[in-house]
């Protein structure tokens, strides 16, 4: 397939051979362009995400390499082609290191990365949620092309709520009194507790009593102290409210997707189209009981690499995931759920070069992305 100079540059090759002439990020500008890209936020809570490794500053990115997993093979890589910075889908630091010597494969890439000046970000799960990561590149594969839009719509399995509140603090306390001198200490007093905000008063009626009706929010610190002042008047106590504020769900974010198809399409047809997606001779097929390769899915569960957790009690046609425990795949059949399996990083690599296209727009061209060519999935069909 003939490329034009336009299709080159966009990935990153020069049509004459060399790297095209672009301009430079400061390492700490890049981050906050990636972070903006894709907030850490929404990375799961047990993950290792950002900037891992930073050369000493200050330090320029020119060439920025996108890597699934980051193996020896992928930093020699790096290193041949002067990649300043290392944007690596899996952590390659999880497990916290003790030392830096040369004695195993992950030390040495850190110190590799340090002595050729290149720095290392990694975005896993915070990738998995947003609404244009890796999920949804997964999604595409259920489709009969990759203009994906109409075949089917789909929903984050487990949505994401936003970082923070809608309101400060965390608890809401509402209680009414009568309008005395009494209230007005109270209220002076609450007042003057730390982390209190939006303290409100409005007229009520109570029992056909005219009351004053109190709201405010306040931090789980200050909601300790506000119950111990209230508490002080039995009336006020057994008529205070205390409501739990919840974070607001973010719009197509979260981890997983169910996918509902616009028609229902047979088993063996999924298969094809995700045999094709993924670019595999071969997938895992564990059929679900009662079913056939000939049975229709309407409804398939997804998640990138590893989806035994949030797959987990999902009621679908089929699930597709990189990988599952043995005893998670014999529930799925039992309950008549067919299983595909792709391998784990099998599910994931290809949103790379979706990524690429997509960064470059976000970065503004301001820098070359380019995709590793050595990295691949540990595992093949001998």
């Amino acid at each position: 397939m003939l490329l034009s100079c336009a299709q080159l540059l966009c990935r990153g090759i020069s049509p004459l051979g060399r790297w095209p002439s672009r301009s430079v990020m400061n390492l700490g500008e890049l981050v906050s362009a990636l972070n903006g890209f894709a907030s850490l936020s929404l990375a799961e809570s047990w993950d290792n995400v950002g900037l891992l490794v930073e050369p000493s500053p200050p330090h320029a990115v020119s060439t920025l390499l996108l890597t699934n997993d980051l193996t020896e093979e992928v930093m020699e890589e790096a290193v041949q082609k002067k990649a300043d910075l290392i944007l690596s889908y899996h952590p390659p630091i999880f497990t916290p290191l003790k030392h830096v010597t040369w004695r195993t494969w992950k030390e040495r890439l850190v110190v590799r990365a340090l002595e050729h000046r290149i720095g290392i970000y990694s975005p896993h799960t915070a990738y998995d949620a947003i609404p244009h990561g890796v999920n949804n590149w997964l999604t595409k594969g259920l489709g009969e092309s990759k203009d994906f839009s109409g075949a089917c719509t789909s929903v984050p399995l487990h949505p994401s709520a936003a970082p923070s509140y809608p309101g400060e603090g965390t608890h809401r306390v509402e209680f009414c009194a009568e309008n005395t001198e009494h209230l007005e200490t109270l209220l002076s007093k609450i007042k003057d507790i730390q982390e209190i905000s939006s303290v409100t008063t409005l007229p009520a009626r109570v029992e056909g009593e005219e009351q004053t009706r109190v709201s405010l929010n306040c931090s789980q610190k200050a909601l300790l102290e506000v119950v111990a002042l209230l508490s002080k008047n039995s009336f006020l106590y057994h008529k205070t409210e205390i409501l739990l504020l919840q974070k607001p769900l973010l719009p197509h974010t979260g981890m997983g997707r169910l996918c509902t198809l616009s028609e229902p399409v047979s088993l063996l047809a999924i298969i094809e189209r995700i045999k094709s997606h993924l670019k595999l001779p071969h997938i895992r097929l564990a059929v679900g009981m009662g079913k056939t390769l000939e049975s229709p899915v309407k409804k398939a569960a997804l998640c990138a690499g590893s989806g035994s957790s949030v797959l987990k009690g999902v009621e679908a046609d089929l699930y597709l995931t990189g990988e599952m425990s043995h005893h998670a795949v014999l529930d799925a059949v039992a309950n008549g759920i067919s299983v595909i399996l792709c391998e784990h990083s099998n599910t994931e690599r290809g949103f790379l070069s979706e990524l690429r296209d997509t960064l470059a727009i976000h970065l503004q061209n301001k820098i070359n992305i380019i995709v590793s060519e050595k990295d691949r999935d540990p595992l093949q069909v001998a």
